[in-house]
């Protein structure tokens, strides 16, 4: 068997597989996981911030994100969040790596800390109310990112 372009130069054994997807859970969530973990009684048991502009804040957020753009975290993020409490990061969507970096600085602030795959664009994609200026927003979702009806079952 010849194989092609997508399994060149080689696969991973299953352990080590298994070992980079474990790993990639503890630095990753997903749209779907924050959303219900923002619903969750007693709270989600993180703070979820948002790492753009001003500008992009407030053409749309998430509810109960805190605002804190990259390039001011390491001047404000100690008076801002609490050590003792993780942090989920999110910019603006999978094309932009504005939540990596957001990450990493709160990270070698010595916060822990996951990036939310997806980011802003997924959060409305897949349906989910948003905050903006002009007040909540909700669109429908998208059926090439979240399904329509139920859950994705993943």
């Amino acid at each position: 068997m010849t194989k092609g372009p997508a399994l060149m130069p080689t696969t991973a054994t299953p352990t080590e597989a298994a070992a980079h997807f474990r790993a990639a859970l503890r630095f990753h969530t997903d749209v779907a996981d924050v959303a219900a973990a923002l619903t969750t009684p007693g709270g989600p048991g993180f703070v979820l911030l948002d790492s753009r502009s001003t500008h992009s804040w407030d053409q749309g957020h998430i509810p109960g994100a805190v605002h804190l753009p990259t390039a001011l975290i390491p001047e404000q993020a100690p008076a801002l969040l609490d050590r003792s409490v993780p942090v989920v990061t999110y910019c603006w969507g999978p094309g932009c790596n504005g939540a990596t970096r957001a990450a990493l600085a709160l990270a070698e602030l010595g916060y822990q800390v996951k990036e939310m795959l997806g980011g802003f664009e997924y959060w409305v994609r897949e349906g989910f109310a948003h905050d903006t200026w002009q007040g909540p927003e909700r669109r429908d979702a998208d059926p090439l990112a979240a399904p329509v009806t139920g859950a994705c079952g993943c």
